[in-house]
């Protein structure tokens, strides 16, 4: 069995990354790329430390073996199964590594299996990424993109992202998309160190890129908040404004927003529920319409009164903030939209052949 450190790892590149904590441990934050193959599920994992905090470290240690004893050819199999489909040797890792992914390294290297145990676990990993974030600096232009919500930014980033360009998806990697409403259909937020981490790959995948695409986002995201590095990078920013009708701006709010979602049962609920949560700031003529509105299942309707009384014009007093000029760009189409950045980023940056 292999050992290997992070900088090892980091230098190397991994593609077959085996994370063997419990699915509740992995589902809060993991190296990014990593799938789960866990030794104990979540409930086993518990017990094993009540056994542990009651009876000492040989107890919970009898009680693991008997947990896994039994599973013993499933996990194996299942690690193999991951090496043919990746072509790379496995790297498994627990929390600091420690007697989990040992036992997995060991098994496997009885079963035949070439395997490597990541030292120090997911703990090495985030501290690694902690201590290059602290005194980071981007030494590159950022290219913002502004403009009111609905104007399809989201789209457009990951348009370019898909032509090549170097693109920071910060609601992507937030697993939110910055509103009140912003983790509709993306299931749990991600932690800070979700967050991280998937920067820190991100910015490791464009390691000579001239210039980087975001979007204009407030200093949080849903659970996550901005390194200084990238809200300095703001200050100095190119700045691009995206504009669109708001009959547009509806109509693509409420095909990301709605149309996927409207045939559940708790989906008016759940809207109810995050409009409540800013009612009180908007104007108090307009609250028992929109909630009328709700209740009525007229969702475009909705949108359009939320766009002009609640987010047009805060998204307008934030541009205020912004000292340097503005690059219009027509949005009605995101096609069009799509070729006048990519002209802008020709004409502005000269590094032909990053392409």
């Amino acid at each position: 069995m292999k050992e290997i450190s992070i900088e090892e790892l980091l230098h190397k590149g991994y593609g077959n990354l085996i994370d063997v904590r419990a699915p509740a441990e992995y589902a809060r934050d993991t190296i990014p790329g990593a799938c789960n193959i866990p030794l104990f599920t979540d409930e086993e994992r518990a017990r094993v430390g009540i056994a542990y905090k009651r009876d000492g470290q040989a107890a919970a240690q009898w009680l693991g073996m008997q947990i896994v004893a039994p599973k013993i050819e499933a996990l194996m199999r299942a690690i193999r199964q991951r090496a043919e489909e990746t072509g790379e040797i496995p790297t498994i890792f627990c929390w600091r590594g420690g007697m989990r992914s040992k036992a997995m390294a060991t098994f496997a290297s009885f079963a035949g299996l070439p395997v490597q145990r990541l030292i120090g676990g997911y703990r090495a990993y985030r501290k690694y990424v902690v201590q290059t974030f602290a005194p980071y600096q981007l030494r590159v232009p950022v290219v913002l993109l502004h403009g009111l919500t609905g104007v399809g930014k989201t789209e457009l980033l990951r348009r370019l992202e898909q032509r090549g360009w170097p693109v920071l998806d910060l609601e992507r990697m937030a697993g939110h998309r910055g509103s009140v409403f912003g983790h509709f259909g993306r299931g749990k937020p991600a932690n800070q160190k979700m967050f991280d981490a998937r920067l820190f790959e991100t910015l490791r995948r464009y390691p000579d890129a001239p210039f980087f695409l975001m979007e204009a986002e407030s200093k949080r995201i849903g659970n996550a908040v901005l390194p200084p590095f990238l809200l300095q990078a703001k200050e100095t920013a190119h700045h691009l404004y995206l504009h669109a009708p708001l009959e547009v701006r509806v109509e693509r709010l409420y095909a990301e927003y709605v149309a996927p979602f409207a045939g559940r049962s708790d989906f008016q609920e759940k809207v109810l529920e995050a409009y409540q949560r800013i009612a009180r700031k908007i104007p108090t003529e307009q609250t028992k319409r929109m909630k009328e509105a709700i209740e009525q299942g007229a969702y475009r309707q909705v949108i359009a009164a939320l766009l002009l009384y609640y987010y047009d014009p805060r998204y307008q007093n934030k541009m205020q903030t912004y000292a340097a000029p503005f690059i219009e760009i027509d949005a009605c189409s995101l096609e069009a939209a799509e070729a006048a950045v990519e002209r802008y980023l020709q004409t502005s940056f000269f590094e032909k052949n990053f392409f």
